[in-house]
């Protein structure tokens, strides 16, 4: 079983791309505000005013206005994310925690890929932002992609515990906060993002060779709309496609004989998207040529994230290993 409690914190120094592009928090010594972990007794505003996060604390959570939720104890984190399940608030905390422990070992958790100019042209583009989870310099990067249906962002679910398993094997992980409401408008800010990757990559310390995109429920409509159509299609430029797209429970059905590779999963007992269309869009990626593996559960349910204490637990061991055969070598 994994262990979620181990953190993992590299030992690169705390990097710099631009006043205008980067939202940095800075302490000239530790103090026992700073160093302090959250726990299930813990509210979510607590998240929002901790010292690690200030300036992007909101942008943790799952809208664009979480004042409603600050009164909810960490203990039902899973009450912000309704369309997801088996959400355990301690694989929660352990990705929160991990993040807290780099910003006070001097590093960089968060990124405006947004520039102050374009937020002002677009009010809209304020409530997003990119989350990074260091594995070694240099590694290949995984871009994750949390859903929500568009009407939330579900990160401390299907995100931040991702891109820490990601990280924990030696891969650079980012966690996008994008648009809420409008698919078109979240890819836009996904093809931003991969632009700003690779405009950066010198800098933040990753390789841009074989990177891979991940996304679950409407984040995996993400993914595929640009395995699907290409960066540029969605104003990112002449970029490559993901060398691997991982797309967990979504009903998208488009296809194409240049999709990129896929690992696909679902549980049939997924109560929103239906396995059937999920299996017809496998045989069709195959019939069209695309490499595909596929991960059937049965009782996980809809958003399991980790999947853990479901029969779907271990499935990201798999994506991952997916995505190592084509790395090069």
């Amino acid at each position: 079983m994994l262990l979620f409690f181990i953190l993992i914190t590299s030992c690169k120094s705390k990097e710099s791309i631009g006043a205008n592009n980067i939202i940095e928090s800075e302490y000239s010594e530790k103090t026992d505000e700073m160093v302090d972990h959250l726990t299930t007794d813990n509210y979510i505003s607590d998240i929002v005013n901790h010292p690690a996060f200030k300036e992007f604390g909101e942008l943790l959570l799952t809208r664009d206005n979480n004042a409603a939720f600050y009164g909810t104890q960490l203990l039902n984190v899973g009450s912000l994310m309704p369309y997801h399940s088996h959400v355990e608030p301690l694989i929660v905390l352990a990705a929160i925690n991990h993040m807290i422990d780099e910003v006070n070992d001097g590093k960089t958790v968060f990124y405006d890929f947004y520039s102050h100019e374009q937020k002002q042209q677009d009010p809209g583009k304020k409530n997003t932002g990119l989350f990074f989870f260091r594995g070694k310099p240099d590694a290949p990067f995984a871009l994750v992609c949390p859903g929500g249906g568009f009407s939330y962002v579900g990160s401390l679910h299907e995100g931040f515990p991702l891109a820490l398993e990601i990280s924990n094997k030696g891969y650079n992980a980012f966690v996008i906060r994008y648009r809420i409401g409008s698919e078109q408008l979240a890819t836009e800010d996904l093809a931003a993002v991969i632009a700003y990757i690779f405009r950066n990559a010198e800098t933040l310390g990753v390789s841009t060779n074989d990177y891979a995109l991940w996304g679950g429920s409407a984040g995996a409509r993400m993914v595929g709309d640009i395995a699907l159509d290409g960066v540029s299609a969605y104003g990112g430029g002449n970029l490559p496609k993901p060398a691997t797209a991982v797309i967990a429970y979504t009903g998208q059905s488009t296809y194409s004989s240049d999709f990129s590779p896929a690992f696909i999963t679902v549980a049939a007992n997924d109560g929103i998207v239906n396995v059937n269309t999920v299996e017809t869009r496998v045989e069709n990626l195959r019939s069209a040529g695309v490499e595909v593996e596929y991960r059937r559960y049965e009782s996980a349910g809809h958003g399991f994230g980790l999947g853990t204490g479901t029969d779907a637990e271990g499935w990201i061991e798999y994506a991952i290993t997916f995505w190592e055969s084509y790395l090069a070598k």
